[in-house]
């Protein structure tokens, strides 16, 4: 058995579903989640944690993007076109979230030897291939060029991207977070995403190289297999695919009493990064 097949099959699973959690439920909830997730899996409180979550028209901004010459005008760009931004934790440039979209999120501790970097990613790969391997075997990992989010585990099929992955790492925890583009349009996401940078660059050249993001490239699941997906759809095979993994110890849950306790300082912590970020 490989390492990041060994990193899937836990002893217990602790599954978090926030993927009705409703319109008010924001990413910064979710991230500041996943933070206080890590600590708790990582100083061994709790056992692997596997999260889902939706949300409602947000364009995710990475940590380089705040460094786009012209930020304020691609960001009301983004407004004008009804999405919100704001800047995660963890890696990667802009993605857009919707409700046809399904967050997944998997909190492994790290052992003895640590967590490679690729056996994270690995992990998710071949997690996801897992979730979807009565439909298709010809899920592929490997960076799309003119995607935006571009990264070495990009996922798609027929060369076209669905998701990408990036991870965060805090007290002995990594989260390995995926988003899937289960329905819609790919491609008309891509193009929200395109005219961002292009009103957030103007033609200007910068020291990070931001994608030049061609939307022909993106596309959902439901558009890649010819299928009508929902995200009810890949909530049952992403329980299933725990089911297997895990043996049948998975258990639904909240946070403890004790995460509770620790959640408003990460909730906190990403709120003063974002006004920070998005103040300069």
């Amino acid at each position: 058995m490989d390492q990041a097949l060994t990193l899937l099959h836990q002893q217990e699973w602790r599954i978090m579903d926030y993927t009705t959690a409703g319109p008010n439920f924001t990413p910064i909830e979710s991230f500041a989640l996943d933070d206080t997730l890590c600590e708790s899996v990582g100083t061994g409180k709790s056992p692997a944690v596997a999260r889902s979550w939706v949300h409602r028209n947000i364009a995710v901004l990475g940590i380089q993007d705040v460094r786009l010459p012209y930020l304020e005008s691609g960001i009301e760009w983004l407004k004008q076109e009804g999405y919100e931004a704001l800047v995660r934790t963890s890696g990667g440039l802009c993605v857009l979230l919707d409700e046809g979209i399904l967050n997944l999120t998997l909190i492994f501790p790290e052992r003895d030897q640590g967590i490679a970097i690729n056996q994270g990613y690995e992990a998710m790969y071949q997690f996801i291939q897992l979730m979807f391997k009565d439909l298709t075997t010809e899920i592929k990992a490997g960076e799309i060029d003119g995607s935006y989010c571009p990264g070495s585990y990009d996922l798609s099929i027929d060369g076209k991207k669905f998701a990408g992955i990036s991870q965060r790492r805090l007290k002995k925890g990594v989260a390995v977070q995926i988003y899937l583009c289960v329905s819609g349009s790919g491609s008309q996401r891509a193009e929200i995403v395109r005219r961002f940078y292009e009103k957030a660059l103007q033609g200007e050249e910068t020291k990070i190289a931001y994608p030049k993001i061609k939307p022909e490239v993106m596309a959902s699941l439901s558009e890649l297999l010819g299928i009508n997906l929902t995200v009810e759809d890949c909530m049952f095979r992403f329980l299933k695919a725990l089911q297997m993994l895990s043996g049948d110890q998975l258990y639904n849950s909240e946070l403890t009493a004790e995460e509770s306790q620790r959640y408003p300082y990460y909730y906190g912590r990403i709120v003063e990064r974002n006004e920070k970020w998005l103040s300069r």
